[in-house]
């Protein structure tokens, strides 16, 4: 029998961390709360919530240290999912009301206020799904609830031979911008798995499946 798959929800400030654990355990993972340094580092997979502006949870990131944890994680190949502003994070730079911060510099780009009449883009959408997606494996036409103002509209990230090409999921409102991303230990959702019924926990469930000893 395997074991179930442990995961940490970085607690570092954000909100929605307990929605985001139980239906990470509704999945099947064994859940942590914590920012503590060895469990996030020895967690099969860490879960980075993100709700609220892009400077605020950069900032929150930093006084818990969580920049450096998640990029020794992914320098060690071990699988990290962002969500939300958690997945924004994750490009060079977040660019709102006029003020421009740095961000994790995982991706390549800028996220930027979304080119539509009506904001925030708020409630269920459908999504493109990326060649080869895992996360999207048999929910490939489900619908997700979105809650953001704020997106990466373009995906620049040049990869070469031997690394895998990167699955890249696309949605609409008032412009293309970026879903998801899978790209190899890295993966992030624009949308909330843990508000998205069904289809997120099976999304989530995906995720888990992929993470390994």
């Amino acid at each position: 029998m395997t074991r179930a798959r442990r995961v940490v929800v970085l607690d570092y400030g954000s909100g929605n961390i307990h929605s985001a654990a139980k239906a990470l355990e509704r999945a099947g993972a064994e859940v942590q709360v914590t920012a503590d340094r060895t469990a996030v580092m020895e967690a099969d997979g860490l879960f980075v919530p993100g709700v609220g502006a892009f400077r605020a949870v950069m900032e929150q990131l930093r006084a818990v240290r969580g920049d450096e944890l998640i990029d020794r994680r992914l320098a060690g190949g071990r699988p990290v999912l962002g969500v939300c502003v958690g997945m924004q994070v994750f490009f060079e730079r977040g660019v709102e009301f006029g003020v421009d911060t740095e961000g994790l510099g995982e991706w390549p780009g800028v996220v930027s206020a979304l080119p539509a009449e009506v904001l925030p883009h708020m409630g269920w959408n459908t999504v493109e799904p990326g060649e080869g997606s895992a996360l999207f494996a048999g929910i490939e036409h489900e619908r997700f609830y979105f809650v953001h103002s704020y997106a990466a509209q373009e995906w620049t990230l040049d990869v070469s031979p031997p690394f895998p090409e990167p699955s890249v999921t696309w949605s609409e409102h008032g412009g293309r911008f970026l879903a998801a991303v899978e790209n190899g230990p890295l993966s992030a959702t624009q949308f909330h798995p843990e508000k998205s019924s069904d289809a997120g926990i099976r999304l989530l469930g995906n995720w888990i499946g992929t993470l390994r000893d």
